[in-house]
């Protein structure tokens, strides 16, 4: 696919909170990904920043505080539907409260070595460990449902 004047139809975030060697993660119970494991996230707000969509989603998803994010990557997708969709990907190192459950979603603790990609979107397994190593990623993929039809990866 040609990405040269690509534009997203929807901007959102993923935010993800490390404790340690755990990772917190969720199982999205609605909209795009309703069953998968994800990370917490959502469409950012008109006026909000990446980051503090990123922030505000964790908080409303599982209840969990955090006082910053660290910009990680980004990620592109086009959908065979149609869909264009952009996400910007944090992590934070520090939390406050207890992950919840909410209509949104399950929180759930992993390992780092124990991330559950075959519950993920597939493009996960491709840039989720440049985010647990802290190096900057721009991905690019095409997608039919939940089938990866191609993408490319730029590393920072």
């Amino acid at each position: 696919m040609d990405w040269t004047g690509w534009e997203p139809d929807v901007r959102a975030t993923l935010l993800f909170v490390f404790d340690g060697e755990r990772v917190l993660l969720i199982r999205k119970k609605t909209g795009l990904g309703a069953g998968k494991i994800n990370a917490a996230g959502g469409k950012i707000e008109p006026g909000e920043t990446a980051a503090a969509g990123a922030i505000r989603e964790l908080h409303e998803e599982v209840g969990v505080e955090v006082d910053a994010a660290e910009y990680c990557g980004e990620l592109s997708f086009q959908f065979t539907d149609g869909l264009r969709l952009h996400v910007q990907v944090f992590r934070s190192d520090h939390h406050r409260g207890q992950p919840v459950e909410t209509d949104e979603a399950r929180p759930l603790w992993f390992p780092v070595d124990g991330i559950p990609y075959d519950e993920m979107w597939a493009d996960d397994r491709v840039w989720v460990p440049h985010l647990l190593t802290r190096r900057r990623f721009v991905l690019r993929a095409v997608f039919d449902g939940d089938a990866m039809l191609e993408h490319e990866l730029d590393l920072g």
